[in-house]
């Protein structure tokens, strides 16, 4: 079943140096860009890092160093890529927790303030995992009846993707709504204000902190109470993200 759409949507998967997405950075980034007209575009683009990559990245995804070494810096493509995401709604396989954020993160160090305020996020291995409990790799022979021969190549991957959640379509057509915005939301595992999830909404839909000594208690109360918790934040090894919105809800709330 094809994604039924009212708007752009783009599919993509990263591979990076590492896992840590406040230090690590991104090599390869592939995207397939759905519009609702039916036609797509996708590209695969590598970049040089600027730091090591990792041995243990590397065995998953099989890229070096030098095979990087002469690729342009995630800066030199930010305006295009920007304009390719703009607008559109994102989709992956773990997606929430690691490529979008990852994302964000180049997109602030380029200097380019990458508005997803609206954005629908559509996290199909959340999807799978609530349906199936299992991997990429076991979601596309269990959906797609297929072997993912070239895993943790990010256009396999992606394409891996794309087909899986067109499976699910298929297979779960009583349960599952092809609707971007029914699929973000069933995707979620959290109402994250944040892309790592350090602040979330409560149930009453109050910004709360969402780990540490005050996990559980509002932002706006710690940062009164506490001013010298944000400075602390500001310092430390959290996401550009985070800090972000730490303090938009500083400034909102007249924090000073």
């Amino acid at each position: 079943m094809k994604l039924n759409l009212n708007r752009p949507i783009v599919f993509f998967d990263i591979e990076a140096t590492g896992l840590n997405i406040a230090t690590d950075r991104i090599v390869e980034l592939c995207y397939i860009k759905l519009l609702p007209d039916g036609s797509q575009e996708e590209r695969t683009l590598r970049f040089n890092p600027g730091i090591h990559i990792s041995a243990e990245a590397t065995a998953v995804n099989g890229i070096t160093d030098a095979d990087v070494a002469h690729e342009p810096h995630f800066r030199d493509l930010a305006p295009e890529l920007e304009k390719v995401f703009a607008g559109c709604d994102l989709a992956g396989f773990n997606s929430n927790s690691f490529d979008i954020p990852m994302l964000v993160e180049e997109f602030i160090r380029a200097g380019i303030n990458f508005d997803i305020t609206g954005c629908k996020f559509v996290d199909v291995q959340n999807i799978f995992h609530k349906m199936e409990q299992r991997n990429l790799v076991a979601a596309y022979k269990f959906y797609c009846q297929k072997n993912l021969d070239d895993a943790h190549t990010a256009l396999a991957d992606t394409r891996a993707t794309l087909e899986v959640l067109e499976a699910q379509l298929d297979r779960y057509a009583d349960t599952l709504k092809n609707n971007v915005d029914y699929l973000a939301d069933f995707s979620r595992r959290n109402r994250n204000v944040d892309l790592a999830g350090r602040i979330v909404l409560n149930e009453q839909g109050v910004e709360t902190i969402n780990f540490g000594k005050y996990r559980g208690r509002p932002v706006a109360e710690v940062l009164r109470r506490d001013p010298g918790y944000y400075a602390w934040l500001m310092q430390g090894d959290f996401t550009q993200n985070t800090k972000q919105a730490f303090t938009r809800i500083k400034l909102r709330e007249g924090i000073f």
